[in-house]
């Protein structure tokens, strides 16, 4: 099987991958027409494998069992969603006294192993973090993405905001909480980010990356200062960024947005191959120093 390189894909075989990733063509539509670029010592199988996100040990970049943090799934109670939410808390070992919160919201496939190491690296970074699931009414994350997006498409989505709501609740009462509650959260996650600073009032900094945006109806709701992480490649969810930035400025909102060049939709996400290391450290770097500025 002929090695594949990131340079070697064309940017359509990317895009094809982000309607298969977002539901907007099926398994089937997408492996034929994955076919037309299947040349030159290349198949189908080999481009699949190449795309799927890599869930090995080298991909985790903070371990479960990293003595540096504490980690424990926990359950909170959503009542106007999901009901019993299952969660992966995370904190600095030895603990003491207070730290800011953090939740930190999934793609559109459930908690899957990279998001758990991104709520250990948020712990790393001196926070307490909390990664809920919402797929848990159906489960939980059922070990594959493919598996995780189809039972994600059988939530309601309003549901499912509540859930993280529910998260922020969770966390204001959590004694080693200092009060001071953050989220971010990717694809899916962004659009949750942004829609739980339209809801809550008293959020003290949302992060998201690559998310749709509310409507505009909603944004003089904002009282949370954002911090918003885009792909230059990502056509689909960049559309609705010139109008949510008019609006944002309009009703003169606190924010700060950066566009990322020549990078994919998920470039964060290191576990596929539209991560892009130099603008994935980056766009973590100044969302910790942003997380810094808010939350302590």
């Amino acid at each position: 099987m002929k090695s594949i390189n990131k340079e070697d894909i064309n940017q359509e075989v990317f895009d094809l991958y982000d309607d298969y990733a977002h539901n907007r063509v099926d398994r089937r539509e997408f492996m034929h027409k994955l076919g037309a670029y299947a040349v030159g010592g290349l198949t189908v199988a080999s481009l699949m494998s190449f795309l799927m996100p890599t869930y090995n040990m080298e991909a985790i970049q903070i371990q479960a069992d990293d003595p540096r943090q504490q980690s424990d799934y926990v359950y909170y109670q959503s009542p106007k969603g999901g009901g019993k939410i299952k969660a992966l808390q995370c904190m600095p070992d030895n603990t003491k006294g207070k730290l800011g919160g953090v939740i930190v919201v999934h793609e559109n496939r459930g908690l899957n192993p990279h998001i758990e190491d991104v709520g250990r690296r948020a712990a790393l970074a001196g926070f307490i973090s909390v990664a809920p699931d919402a797929l848990t009414p159906l489960g939980g994350y059922p070990g594959t993405d493919d598996e995780g997006r189809a039972l994600q498409s059988k939530r309601n989505r309003e549901e499912m905001l509540e859930d993280f709501i529910a998260a922020y609740d969770y966390l204001k009462l959590h004694p080693n909480c200092n009060g001071k509650i953050g989220v971010v959260g990717f694809c899916f996650g962004g659009w949750i980010a942004n829609m739980m600073a339209v809801r809550i009032s008293g959020l003290s900094a949302a992060v998201p990356f690559y998310g749709g945006q509310p409507a505009n109806d909603d944004v003089p709701k904002i009282n949370t200062p954002l911090l918003i992480h885009y792909a230059e490649l990502d056509k689909r969810v960049n559309e609705g960024w010139p109008a949510y930035e008019a609006a944002l400025k309009e009703n003169k909102k606190e924010y700060t947005a950066f566009i990322y060049p020549n990078v994919n939709h998920g470039f964060h996400n290191d576990t596929t191959p539209r991560y892009d290391k130099a603008a994935a450290e980056l766009a973590w770097r100044r969302t910790v120093e942003f997380f810094n500025s808010k939350l302590k």
